[in-house]
């Protein structure tokens, strides 16, 4: 586990703590808008499912975009796409603030509109989340991701009973404005940030092509995939008390929007909460208990609201929610960014949170429809059954503990000098290693190289294998191919320092006079008119 770190040293970091308070302006504005968003579409529109679609329409965007949003983010100025994003968010707000006060605003249009608001933040968050690592060091990113995360439940502690009151007092059309106006600060803080340009040897990736090496990378690794099971089944389950919570307030318990704000902000209280007891509960249970125990406290809250009939103690129970929510998120995102590579970082995460958005998606509309079948009391305890059993998935998804490798850069390969003139773009490139392997060490060897080809697949390596000598059977060949000289280059430059230590006990188990040497061969085309070879792969160089 890394280090733990202090907000006092995190606040050293000038554009961490520029960025970090103007967040907090951006999510208290975030707060009101789906307070008001939540609130008008109780009073406009004409059945329950169509309330919980705000937390769909919410949500939805993260999982569509998000994956999109990452390549963008692993291969552009992050600075520049969160900037757009905000100004994008800016100008919705703005629309929606308008059509509001005109009082033209339909259910339809509030989803396409909060749909579109979202986007936008689902354009801006996988670039945020992956500049965490540009902003500070790798000792310190753990806590300032979990520090990031708190600023949103600060705001949950006023943002939402400000939104109530702004509601019951002025109505929507306010909300929606001071939302719009919060987006300044953070464009303010992005347009005076100016981070120091990184150097890039190569072309940037195509977009395609950066898509399958982000889902090839998440695909072959195990730690991310559990994440990526956990927080869906987490999502889709825990979404029920904020998507039903206007329901609740307003049907169950009779309020008013304001009720419904001061039970937000309950939430959010308790959300801080438990983000400051984070370390304490993380001390007394292991990562994976902390994840159950928020699965199955969540679904006695869900059984305790359902029968709460006072708003005081509701309010209470909203406390302890809000407390249990905030612990799992922070385990996921950390772990995600702890178990990827700097060059992926951006794609990991945004599949990570289109798996959990599109839980929060479909849960909600799952517990909506079932408000409608059922009544807000009979999805409530529904939904506590399912949590108690989204709780036992970690009996065979456990969560991977807090003990990342070094996944940081070698930055120690060196091009080959080449015998042909070949242009990057040339290809396929088939590469070959010879390993001289004694019997008794035959098992091992077969252990790591199992380790070597996740890694190497993950990497971009394609048709990977691994070949034994027939005539001499302590000779033993790895080959795979690449796609162009270019893409062979990037695969090398994604080596980590965990895959070294891979390769250095290859060689120490490696009994030949040299150390294994990779072979690069092209593919030679032999049905082409003799008056027109390909001449990169027949010339010397001049």
């Amino acid at each position: 586990m890394l280090p733990r770190t202090s907000a006092f040293v995190l606040s050293r970091y000038k554009t961490f703590r520029s960025l970090w308070s103007a967040s907090l302006i951006s999510n208290l504005g975030s707060l009101i808008e789906g307070v008001g968003a939540a609130w008008l579409m109780t009073s406009i529109a004409a059945s329950n499912e169509m309330v919980a679609l705000v937390q769909s329409a919410a949500t939805l965007p993260v999982m569509i975009f998000a994956f999109g949003a990452g390549v963008l983010a692993d291969n552009f100025d992050r600075r520049r796409i969160m900037f757009v994003a905000q100004l994008l968010m800016l100008c919705v707000s703005a629309a929606l603030a308008l059509l509001t006060y005109a009082g033209t605003v339909t259910p339809w249009i509030l989803l396409v509109l909060t749909f579109m608001i979202r986007c936008g933040w689902a354009l801006h968050e996988p670039s945020w989340q992956a500049s965490m690592g540009d902003i500070v060091s790798r000792e310190h990113l753990q806590s300032a991701v979990e520090l990031n995360n708190m600023s949103y439940n600060l705001m949950r502690c006023i943002g939402p009973a400000i939104g109530g009151l702004i509601v019951s007092t002025t109505g929507g059309a306010f909300a929606f404005l001071i939302n719009a106006f919060c987006y300044f600060a953070l464009i303010i803080a992005l347009w005076r940030w100016k981070p120091e340009p990184v150097p890039k040897s190569l072309p940037r990736e195509p977009f395609s092509s950066a898509m399958a090496a982000g889902g090839r990378y998440v695909a072959l690794s195990q730690d991310l995939l559990k994440v990526m099971c956990r927080s869906f089944a987490f999502g889709v389950t825990a979404i029920v008390i904020q998507a039903l919570l206007p329901l609740i307030a307003q049907d169950h318990l009779g309020g008013n929007a304001t009720t419904y704000g001061i039970m937000l902000g309950f939430f959010g209280f308790g959300a801080t909460c438990g983000a400051l007891s984070h370390e304490v509960v993380r001390g007394v249970l292991r990562d994976e208990w902390v994840i159950r125990a928020a699965f199955f406290v969540l679904a006695l809250i869900c059984l305790f609201l359902a029968w709460s009939q006072y708003v005081w103690l509701s309010c209470l129970i909203l406390m302890i929610a809000g407390a249990a929510w905030v612990q799992v998120w922070p385990l996921f995102n950390v772990t995600v960014q702890l178990s990827t590579p700097r060059w992926v970082v951006g794609r990991a995460l945004s599949l990570y949170q289109a798996a959990a958005a599109g839980g929060m998606a479909a849960g909600s509309w799952i517990w909506g429809k079932l408000a409608d079948a059922q009544g807000v009391s009979g999805a409530l305890l529904i939904a506590g059954i399912a949590l108690f059993f989204g709780g036992l998935i970690g009996t065979f998804r456990r969560q991977p503990d807090l003990k990342p490798p070094n996944l940081d850069p070698t930055n120690n390969f060196s091009e080959p000098v080449l015998q042909l003139q070949l242009p990057p773009r040339s290809g396929p490139i088939l590469v070959t290693v010879d390993y001289y392997i004694d019997q008794t060490d035959v098992y091992e060897f077969l252990d790591l190289m199992m380790t070597r080809r996740r890694a190497q697949l993950r990497d971009g390596a394609r048709g990977w294998i691994l070949l034994r000598d027939l005539e001499e059977s302590h000779i033993w060949t790895e080959s795979y191919h690449v796609p162009t000289w270019v893409e062979y280059v990037r695969f090398n430059q994604r080596q980590t320092h965990a895959d070294a230590e891979v390769v250095a006990r290859l060689e120490v188990l490696h009994r030949g006079n040299l150390p294994p040497r990779p072979r690069h061969k092209i593919e030679r085309q032999t049905d082409r008119d003799r008056r027109t070879p390909h001449r990169h792969l027949c010339d010397r160089p001049e």
